[in-house]
């Protein structure tokens, strides 16, 4: 629908007049988007403080679990070094029972060649002692009377008498002193056997002990390894947690920063609405348009438009005129469309872009030269963008609100 600006600077200044009469509160439509964008940021900043008490929740979790991991690994080693100790002092044992061994073989060799020696020697002795007798007894009568007829006296005679039977003991005496030292030898070589034997037992028991040993060892180490890998597993993910939570924090900072901006925003947008709704409004004929006007115009509805119907494009031409009219916004074309944060194709350099290339089409300047001229097909509206929820438009016109 078109509206003449005479029709339209009469119904907007009857508005004000019956606001300010009536105190009724101004509808603000500019700040529905800002409130929008506003909750969605307060959902977003809820959304990562629940995040971020989890992955805190988590990291207490973690280092809750660390700190078991220590304390069980801390009582592994423990337990691996007393091992270790009970395998060093085994193998020391073992090593003493070797050296018992070694020392008791020597022994035993040394015994055994000592018996040799006495088994020979008594060998020997008793051969002389028998070849003695067989003399002696071969020779008996022919001793006897040589010992009678060369004795000079009967004393001698007896003497040499009492000599052969002291030879004949003595020989005796030494066969058995040679036979005791062999069953001496005997006795001390089956000794020494039996504490080898009893030596080469405790060491055979000391080593199956430290077979038993040896496995707990392994054992333990296993535990101590496996409880060094969880650690390592643990403080990595402690590490991520702590990565996280510190991105967290960060996106929490910069929603907070956002929100804040939003807020001054929403402030800004009620007070230019509040303004909007109150101001003086020029006639269209008040305006001197720059050269460059309508061609700055048309591209800009091409940015915002292009793609919308005739009506659509007349709408967005409408917005940017009634800004120009209104006294809380810049009074020329160029100040409207560049005021800062408006119109998102400036910020995206799409104006810039089109600008250089003229990509406005002839709908996009004939729209320009219709709202140039004071036509209006969205009231006093100095909003609009695509439909959201929360937003109650004025009107809607093809892809777009207006508000």
């Amino acid at each position: 629908m078109v509206i003449s600006m005479r029709f339209r600077q009469n119904a907007a200044a009857a508005l004000i007049f019956i606001l300010l009469l009536g105190g009724v509160p101004v509808s603000v439509y500019a700040t529905e988007e800002t409130r929008r964008k506003i909750e969605a940021a307060e959902r977003e900043k809820e959304n990562t403080e629940s995040q971020l008490d989890e992955t805190e929740e988590n990291l207490d979790k973690l280092n809750e679990q660390k700190s078991s991991l220590e304390g069980t690994l801390s009582n592994l080693n423990t337990e691996l070094s007393q091992v270790s100790n009970n395998l060093s002092e085994l193998e020391t044992q073992i090593a003493g029972k070797e050296a018992e061994i070694e020392e008791t073989n020597q022994m035993i060799e040394v015994a055994n060649q000592e018996l040799e020696e006495a088994i020979a020697i008594k060998d020997e002795q008793y051969e002389s002692m028998k070849m003695q007798i067989k003399f002696m007894y071969e020779k008996s009568d022919n001793l006897y009377l040589e010992m009678i007829f060369s004795a000079g006296s009967y004393a001698e005679l007896l003497n040499r008498s009492d000599y052969i039977e002291q030879l004949s003991a003595y020989e005796q005496r030494t066969l058995q002193e040679y036979k005791d030292t062999q069953a001496q030898i005997e006795e001390i070589s089956a000794e020494l056997e039996a504490a080898k034997a009893r030596l080469e037992n405790d060491k055979s028991e000391l080593d199956n002990y430290k077979v038993q040993v040896v496995a707990e060892q392994s054992r333990v180490s296993g535990l101590v390894s496996q409880a060094n890998n969880s650690l390592a597993v643990t403080s990595d993910e402690i590490s991520d947690a702590e990565a996280a939570a510190a991105a967290y924090e960060q996106q929490l900072k910069a929603q907070e920063e956002e929100l804040t901006a939003l807020r001054a925003k929403l402030a800004e947008e009620i007070r230019m609405a509040e303004l909007a709704a109150q101001s003086s409004w020029r006639d269209i004929s008040e305006v001197n348009f720059a050269e460059g006007d309508r061609y700055l115009l048309a591209n800009l509805i091409y940015c915002e438009a292009g793609a919308e119907p005739y009506s659509g494009q007349v709408a967005v031409g409408s917005v940017v005129m009634n800004r120009v009219l209104s006294s809380v916004y810049p009074d020329t074309m160029v100040g409207v469309i560049y005021q800062s944060g408006q119109f998102s194709p400036v910020a995206s350099g799409r104006l810039a872009l089109a600008l250089a290339e003229g990509r406005a089409t002839a709908s996009c300047y004939q729209a320009a030269d219709e709202v140039m001229s004071g036509t209006t097909n969205v009231g006093n509206c100095v909003y609009f963008r695509t439909p959201i929820d929360g937003v109650t438009p004025k009107y809607t016109i093809g892809g777009h609100i207006f508000y």
